[in-house]
């Protein structure tokens, strides 16, 4: 498996990923309250980019401990 640096950083930009994916959506909450159409605009734009990076900072430390997962397990069963 990978090592504790590998894990620890896996774990740190899954925890930022979240934290910026909720402030995100209560970006994009807050932005319906607002009067201006343009600061509308500007809010509902800038937290819809700040959910997609989210996304990706939640799904790639996901999909790189499942492929560590996987291959530890093959390599167990392999032995």
């Amino acid at each position: 498996m990978g090592s504790c640096f590998w894990w620890g950083k896996m774990i740190l930009i899954l925890l930022f990923a979240v934290f910026f994916l909720v402030f995100g959506i209560e970006t994009m909450i807050g932005a319906f309250h607002l009067k201006n159409p343009l600061e509308f605009i500007m809010y509902f734009f800038s937290a819809s980019l700040m959910i997609l990076v989210s996304l990706v900072g939640v799904l790639y430390p996901m999909f790189r401990i499942y492929a560590c997962l996987k291959t530890c397990k093959a390599d167990h069963d392999e032995k």
